[in-house]
């Protein structure tokens, strides 16, 4: 396997985490990709690309390069392997804060609204790790548009977690500034 290399981008004004606590999540998901039982592993190889970014944000590119305008939570963009990507996952901060039941707009106007408690903050930082590995898997070759292959996806998000939680990396934490 060649050598996987990262870029993280966060364009989420209030998103904060640490570069190297998700890159060593995301190693050891890749280690033990088999455990996961991706598909395609020839995805392990290039550079993989991570954009953090608002539902505003994610909702022009959805409509850009997908042609609907609506919010979504993930888009997933292959790579081209002959130009050593591996492709890009873009994820919405904003979309995690809504499925833990929280207003993405809440809190801008006092810093102590703005704070998240610590289930909530668990919850919010699984939800942003799920959405990465969601994209991960669109790129290993799981597909998720049809009821069986969508089960089948489910099943290898859960594992995905699993190793993630139960390894030395654990699931990186996301907060709000």
């Amino acid at each position: 396997m060649a050598h996987r290399t990262f870029s993280l981008a966060n364009h989420h004004p209030r998103l904060r985490f640490d570069r190297r606590e998700v890159l060593r999540a995301l190693r050891w998901l890749e280690a033990h990709a088999a455990e996961v039982r991706v598909p395609q592993p020839a995805f392990l190889e290039g550079e993989l690309s991570l954009v953090f970014l608002t539902d505003v944000a994610l909702a022009q590119l959805h409509a850009s390069f997908l042609d609907d305008p609506t919010i979504t939570d993930v888009i997933t963009f292959e790579g081209n392997p002959s130009l050593g990507t591996a492709g890009e996952v873009c994820v919405s901060a904003d979309a995690a804060l809504r499925q833990i039941g929280i207003d993405p707009a809440r809190g801008t106007k006092s810093r102590a609204a703005r704070r998240l408690s610590v289930a909530q903050q668990r919850l919010f930082s699984a939800e942003v790790t799920l959405y990465l590995v969601h994209g991960w898997l669109h790129l290993a070759g799981y597909d998720d548009l049809q009821p069986m292959k969508k089960r089948a996806m489910r099943r290898a998000e859960a594992r995905a977690m699993r190793i993630l939680r139960t390894g030395p990396a654990g699931i990186p934490q996301f907060t709000l500034a």
